[in-house]
């Protein structure tokens, strides 16, 4: 049996104050007056000190969910639904060493046939026209994106869920 509190997808943090030593739990974020919920956040810290979240939805909802934090992820706004398409599916985002913030996500509200990579130099209040990374038939998700050390941008995500495909790019 289902033995969460919440009967829908909804997104908890969890944070530590001694290197991991010990955990404490916040939450939830969910969509208010909205039944179905979100999941797998990707975050990051402003240039402000604010902490953004972006969320995956569900289809019901269609699109990608925002939130905040001010006091370091101790309590965080309501999810607003924002202009991003997400065909409740797997997002990521990574801020960049020059500020900028990349995420690889669906463009789409229909299915994941296309996958697509968006920029923002506003901390997440605004993003560039997305870029296309692969399209055609069967399904792209799951993305994962990270930045090394020589400044390239790495990103990987699934193929029908059978294989992963790899991309190293400058942005």
């Amino acid at each position: 049996p289902w033995e969460a509190p919440y009967r829908s997808w909804a997104v908890w943090v969890e944070r530590s104050e001694n290197r991991g030593e010990t955990w404490s739990k916040h939450g939830p974020v969910t969509v208010p007056g909205e039944p179905f919920g979100v999941i797998q956040p990707t975050l990051w810290q402003c240039s402000s000190g604010e902490i953004r979240m972006l969320m995956r939805s569900t289809e019901r909802i269609g699109r990608i969910v925002a939130s905040s934090s001010a006091d370091g992820g101790r309590t965080w706004t309501p999810g607003r639904v924002t202009a991003l398409p997400n065909p409740n599916s797997g997002i990521d985002a990574v801020k960049l060493r020059d500020g900028r913030v990349v995420l690889v996500y669906n463009h789409t509200s229909g299915d994941r046939h296309a996958i697509h990579l968006a920029v923002s130099e506003d901390d997440g209040e605004t993003w560039t026209e997305p870029v296309l990374l692969e399209s055609g038939p069967g399904e792209y998700s799951y993305p994962a994106i990270i930045q090394s050390e020589d400044g390239a941008i790495h990103i990987t995500y699934t193929w029908h869920r059978k294989r992963i495909r790899y991309i190293r790019c400058a942005v």
